[in-house]
């Protein structure tokens, strides 16, 4: 015989005269005569109310079985806010299966919790609907992601979580051996080099939900310890990869949202950066920047003598932003390396009304007006600097203005291509690469390989893309080197002799040597993807046991101290560290 018959939840008017068993926690207790009290029970499913003995002491989550028969509510007694409203159960039995302290908050949505007291009693946070809601969703993303790879013909496989360090770019979690003392083991910070052997060792298509750690600076898109779909395919080019990428994300939001997505447009890195002024666009609202350098070539005023100018439009900005607001946002500007903002009110027939406007002729007037399609009522802000500083700043801006919230309820995908394989020209004149030095190199731009100099770097397009949702970049990926020819290019630009090269891929590099297949790679968060999904700024909402901001668990209290014969016999010796 089962513990219960049916969920909290799932009762309905069908199941009137049922005899049933349901389990779960006191969510509230109300008095209803002087035998009788009501009692919402509360499962993962949702709540119904049972009619108890008034005598017995039923308290705030107490854990208890419930028996009795489900029947109508009196008229005017359903609850259309739950979905059993229009039910309760009757004649019940009830065996208290374990008591309860009161809990450390309360536990209805509404109220605000500080967040180390959620976490240092998850277990209680984790019986909220909101937090069963998000981590069911975050399930049902696993699932669906594992249903369309494997469709596709990849095959799981778990890579290790002991490995050598590698320069991936952030700082290693290391692990003490001690089999073999003064040395360490490293936690993965993904399994690029592992997932790249796998294509040499013949798997042909490899995807893996893998663990990834970091130990870097946290903030409410990170954790030191995250998610992500780990995928890599042999024969194959940027648009295999996107193909499959795509499957994958149009099965997880389908399962979500019972929509699919439709063909995800994409976007050129160049695009991005000129129209958005960012390599992540957040798409789902217009406020493009739109370039009025030319409009100001002959200018004589010196605000504008510059090498770019451009501007966004705020409809219905004039209203929106009083004079305060605009000092604000002047400010931020110059805090993100502009040297000013210009702003103009469009007032009635068309006319711009802005300190500025004196220094401007009629001509740069009305082009600024047209080229932004400017109606009455709008805002018109401008930044004029170099290129690139204007694009950073106006892409800021433009977030900072228009950007909808996290729940707004659209989803926007979009795939950004041919981002730059050089990101900067150190002190040395040598390139820094703007993502692993496995990054295959555009094929048009090959051959500026070999004569590049300086800033002409900076020109040479890769093979690398990513896959960005709502302004949030989900994940990245690159068609990676597979020929030496192309490998020792890319190290001698990026100064990595022989032995460097030896010392820190040695091992990929040996495995190339023996056939290694065209292929290319992907990855994406799966912590942002269920954030996104279930309508929460911070991934924290659709992690089981994250970490706080500063890395703690005031769950387990780790980070904590080993006991001194432990760090004996692992070798090691603690260093106070510098003031």
């Amino acid at each position: 015989m089962t513990m219960r018959t049916h969920y909290c939840g799932e009762l309905r008017s069908g199941d009137v005269g049922s005899e049933v068993t349901v389990c779960g926690w006191v969510d509230t207790r109300r008095v209803h005569s002087e035998h009788l009290a009501f009692i919402d029970l509360r499962d993962h499913t949702g709540i119904v109310q049972c009619v108890v003995d008034e005598k017995l002491d039923l308290r705030s989550e107490y854990v208890i079985a419930i028996t009795g028969t489900v029947r109508t509510r009196f008229e005017g007694k359903s609850n259309e806010k739950l979905q059993t409203g229009e039910i309760e159960i009757g004649d019940c039995e009830v065996q208290v299966l374990s008591v309860a302290e009161p809990p450390p908050f309360p536990m209805h949505e509404r109220t605000d919790v500080d967040e180390n007291i959620r976490l240092r009693h998850r277990y209680v946070d984790l019986r909220k609907p909101r937090m069963q809601k998000n981590l069911r969703i975050r399930a049902k993303v696993n699932s669906a992601i594992r249903f369309a790879m494997e469709k596709q013909g990849f095959v799981e496989i778990e890579t290790p979580m002991l490995i050598a360090s590698t320069p991936e770019g952030a700082r290693d979690f290391v692990v003490p051996s001690r089999l073999h003392p003064t040395n360490f083991y490293a936690l993965p910070q993904s399994p690029q080099i592992f997932k790249q052997l796998c294509m040499v060792g013949g798997i042909d298509r490899y995807y893996q939900i893998a663990r990834c750690l970091r130990d870097e600076d946290l903030r409410a898109d990170r954790q030191f310890e995250f998610m992500q779909l780990d995928m890599e395919a042999s024969f194959a080019n940027q648009e295999d990869i996107i193909n499959f990428v795509s499957e994958a994300i149009k099965n997880s939001t389908e399962a979500i949202t019972g929509l699919r997505p439709d063909e995800i447009p994409h976007m050129t890195w160049n695009d991005a950066m000129e129209r958005f002024g960012s390599d992540k666009p957040d798409t789902r609202f217009g406020m493009e920047l739109v370039d009025l350098t030319e409009i100001f070539e002959d200018t004589d005023a010196n605000v504008f003598k510059v090498d770019c100018v451009k501007g966004i439009l705020h409809e219905g900005g004039s209203d929106a932003l009083a004079r305060n607001a605009i000092d604000a946002l002047t400010e931020k500007c110059q805090s993100w390396g502009a040297k000013g903002l210009a702003w103009f009110r469009v007032g009635d027939e068309g006319k711009l009304d802005g300190a500025l406007t004196k220094f401007m002729s009629d001509g740069e007037i009305e082009g600024i007006h047209s080229s932004l399609s400017a109606q009455p009522g709008d805002m018109i802000l401008i930044v004029a600097d170099e290129r690139r500083t204007v694009n950073h700043v106006l892409g800021l801006l433009r977030l900072e203005i228009g950007r909808p919230p996290v729940n707004s309820g659209e989803l926007k995908y979009l795939w950004i291509t041919e981002f730059p394989l050089f990101e900067s020209v150190g002190d040395h004149g040598r390139p820094i690469p703007a993502h692993h030095p496995f990054t295959m190199p555009h094929l048009e731009d090959l051959e500026k390989l070999n004569s590049a100099q300086g800033e002409e770097y900076l020109e040479i397009r890769s093979q690398a893309y990513d896959l960005v949702l709502n302004g949030w970049e989900l994940g990245s990926g690159s068609v990676r080197i597979h020929t030496p020819e192309i490998q020792s290019k890319i190290f001698e630009i990026l100064g990595i002799g022989e032995v460097e090269a030896n010392e820190k891929f040695g091992f990929l590099l040996d495995a190339f040597r023996y056939g290694a297949p065209p292929h290319a790679g992907f990855a994406f968060g799966i912590d942002r993807l269920a954030a996104i999904l279930s309508g929460e700024e911070n991934i924290r909402e659709v992690i089981a046991f994250p970490k706080t901001q500063s890395g703690a668990d005031p769950l387990t209290n780790a980070p904590t101290q080993l006991e001194s014969n432990h760090l004996e016999e692992l070798g090691l010796r603690l260093v106070p560290p510098s003031t």
